[in-house]
Parts: C-alpha cells; sequence; structure tokens
C-alpha cells in the first residue's frame, strides 16, 4: 500500500483552515466538506496539522526493516564525450572522498565508454580507490538506455551505499532510469552533500519552492542512496601521481545494449565566446539594465577585463539575452575566480548558482539589495554611471 490521504467525512465541518494552509492549492469544500485533490496532493501534511477536528487522515505503508550491511563504497558516475572528462566528475570525485572517509569506505569510478582504458589511472589521481571499467563499441556515444541498463546490473552485483553523478543532461536523463530500474530514492541538482555517521545516511541539499528554502533530503529505506550534483559547487581534488588503485574491467554482453536506440550524430552546441562554466570571470546583469538593449554595457565590460556574460532569471525571461547566459537555480552553477552583478538583487534562485565564486562584487542601487549579503565588495549606485567608469579604467589599464 502507497502512501494516501483521507477526509473522515464524519468529522469534517467545512471550516476551510485545509484549504488556507494547502500550498498546492489541492483541497475546495464543497457542501460544507473538504475535498482533496488528489493529482495536485503531495502528502505534505500541512492540512492535517491545521485540521482542529481531526478529519484528515494520512496512511502510511508500514516498511519493514532492511539490512543494508552488504552495501558500501561511493560510487561516481563518469561523464565523458569523446574521451574527455567532465569537470563535474573530477568534483564529485573530491567530494566522494570525504563522503566515504566519514563512511570508512572507498570511492569507486565508473566509467563506460570505448578505447577509455587510458583514463583509468587519471581518475585513480583524482582520488578514486578502484575503477569499474565497461569498454565496448557500443558506449562509444551515450545512449542513457545502454548506460543505465549496464549501470543498473553493476549496482545489483556490487551494491553500492551512495551513487553521484552530475546533474547535467547526460547525468539527469541516465540516473533517473537507474533509479526506477533498481528501486531506489534520487535527490536531484543538489548543492551540498554530508553524512549522518550513525544512521550512515547521505544528507543531500538542494533548493526548494523555487529556490526559497534549501531543503535536506534523506533516503533511509532503500540504497543506494542517489544525487545529482551541479556543475561548481564541489571542489576538485588536485592530482596526485602516487596515489593507486585497482581496475576492474566488466565484460558486458549484448543484452544490455537497447536496439530500439540508434546513435544518429552529435550537433555541437554553440557557445558564447566564453564559457560560463569554465570562465574566470562572468560580468552578470539584471533587471536593473531596464531593458534588452542596455545589455551591450554588460558586454563592453566584460570584454574589458576578458569574462563571460551572464544574466540573472528575469533577464533571460524579458528576452534581452539567451537561455545559455542564466546564472542561477535553473540556469548556470559558476563559481569563477571574479564574478560582478550588476543590477541584480540577488534572489535565492540566482544566489544558488553563483554564491561559490572567489570574489563578489556587487552593483546595484537598493542598498538593501539581497546582493550585499554574499557580496565581498559593493557598490551603491546607478550602473549607468558606474559600469562606464569602471570599463574606460579597465581600457585604460589595460594599454599601460
Amino acid at each position: 500500500m502507497s502512501e494516501s490521504i483521507k477526509v473522515i467525512v464524519e468529522k469534517c465541518i467545512g471550516c476551510g483552515l485545509c484549504v488556507k494552509v494547502c500550498p498546492f492549492s489541492a483541497i475546495t469544500i464543497v457542501n460544507k466538506k473538504a475535498i482533496i485533490d488528489l493529482s495536485k496532493c503531495n502528502l505534505c501534511g500541512a492540512c492535517k496539522e491545521a485540521c482542529k477536528f481531526e478529519a484528515i487522515a494520512i496512511f502510511k505503508p508500514k516498511i519493514e526493516a532492511v539490512d543494508f550491511s552488504s552495501y558500501k563504497d561511493v560510487w561516481v558516475f563518469i561523464e565523458q564525450e569523446r574521451g574527455k572528462i567532465a569537470g563535474v566528475s573530477y568534483e564529485l570525485l573530491g567530494k566522494a572522498r570525504d563522503l566515504a572517509k566519514d563512511l570508512r569506505g572507498g570511492v569507486v569510478a565508473v566509467l563506460l565508454g570505448h578505447d577509455i582504458k587510458r583514463k583509468n589511472q587519471e581518475l585513480i589521481q583524482r582520488g578514486a580507490d578502484k575503477i569499474i571499467c565497461v569498454d565496448k563499441p557500443e558506449l562509444d556515444n551515450f545512449i542513457s538506455e545502454n548506460y543505465a541498463n549496464i549501470i543498473s546490473h553493476l549496482i545489483v552485483k556490487y551494491k553500492p551505499e551512495i551513487f553521484l553523478a552530475g546533474a547535467t543532461t547526460c547525468g539527469r536523463s541516465l540516473v533517473s532510469r537507474i533509479a526506477v530500474t533498481i528501486k531506489t530514492g534520487l535527490t536531484a541538482d543538489c548543492t551540498g552533500l554530508d553524512i549522518d555517521k550513525e544512521k550512515r545516511l547521505l544528507i543531500q541539499t538542494r533548493p526548494a519552492f523555487g529556490g526559497n528554502i534549501m531543503a535536506q533530503i534523506i533516503t533511509p529505506n532503500y540504497r543506494p542512496q542517489m544525487a545529482t550534483v551541479r556543475h561548481k559547487v564541489m571542489k576538485e581534488l588536485e592530482p596526485d601521481a602516487k596515489r593507486k588503485g585497482e581496475v576492474i574491467e566488466e565484460i558486458i554482453d549484448g543484452r544490455f545494449i537497447d536496439g530500439r536506440v540508434k546513435f544518429i550524430e552529435f550537433i555541437q552546441e554553440e557557445v558564447a565566446k566564453v564559457n560560463l562554466a569554465d570562465a574566470d570571470i562572468i560580468v552578470s546583469g539584471g533587471r536593473g539594465l531596464q531593458e534588452g538593449k542596455n545589455f551591450q554595457l554588460i558586454r563592453d565590460l566584460a570584454d574589458a577585463i576578458g569574462g563571460a556574460v551572464g544574466s540573472s532569471r528575469s533577464a533571460v525571461d524579458s528576452g534581452w539575452i539567451s537561455y545559455s547566459h542564466q546564472v542561477g537555480q535553473t540556469g548556470r552553477t559558476v563559481a569563477p575566480k571574479l564574478y560582478i552583478a550588476c543590477g541584480i538583487s540577488g534572489q535565492i534562485q540566482h544566489l544558488v548558482g553563483m554564491q561559490s565564486s572567489r570574489v563578489i562584487v556587487a552593483i546595484n542601487k537598493d542598498p538593501d539589495a539581497p546582493i550585499f549579503r554574499v557580496a565581498n565588495y559593493g557598490i551603491v549606485g546607478d550602473l549607468f554611471q558606474i559600469v562606464p567608469l569602471l570599463i574606460k579604467k579597465f581600457k585604460e589599464g589595460s594599454k599601460k
């Protein structure tokens, strides 16, 4: 039996208290009785707590205790494209070392592809204690069905305690399939990971309710505990040439290859002159620019200091700049050496994507803007006066 909710009609008087507290507008009053729309309800329990007449009941299935003692190690899916490993994979190996230390386990890198065995030693130098490598021609190009079939098989065989992947297009499509196949929980787009040492639980932190709160999620009843993590929120380890590790080469037969799916062509995305994810300097503009044509100021400042152009979600929603420039919860997560925010108020949705920047400079005419709470340096004033002066000074400096 799955978790469910029910209105006890005999006790309900239609007072409407439950309607007021429901965050999903899932409850209405009909003929003085509460009616719950189950397609909208997520069983948060707010209505039950608000009801003074005990007219709402939530039924939870009885979960039998499961022995997880045979599950061990922290696994990291190594995302690669044409032999080049994604930066988020290195970041996850670094974080996995911290998690594995708390669990007294090891770090296992899961590497799938073709002609990729040469990467094994590099992954060991980057933090892996063990590599599970599947090198097969059919895995030359990422097809989520094939990768998910193989990794699900490996998880059942080796029983990892934790499985991590990057919150990338590939990672999201892959890990969701694995979670459904092996019937475990999955937390997407995490910005923080920690361990409850006593209970051996992975504490998964991610933005929720549109970024207005930071939720901590656990998976106490299933294994492995699975999460995807955003790029640039974890720190890579420096390569250690002295590290040694074990390599397991798994031989996988054709039954794990889905013949219904074929790779046709890879079309490279057109990117800006400087890639946001890799940029050391980013200049971002927000609603304070007032209209799209004023983004030229941001571009000019970025050009003057060799940076990339970013934006807030409001600027993208207004059509002033393309989505590929968006920084924040629903855009890119970045961690440059210098981040300059021009006319950006600093709502939590934006801060989630850039607060790991080494130095943050904020320019805003509102002295109470939230962006100043995370900024290392704040300039209160009109960006249309300040930014041109900065551009002029930087250009003068480059000529000397």
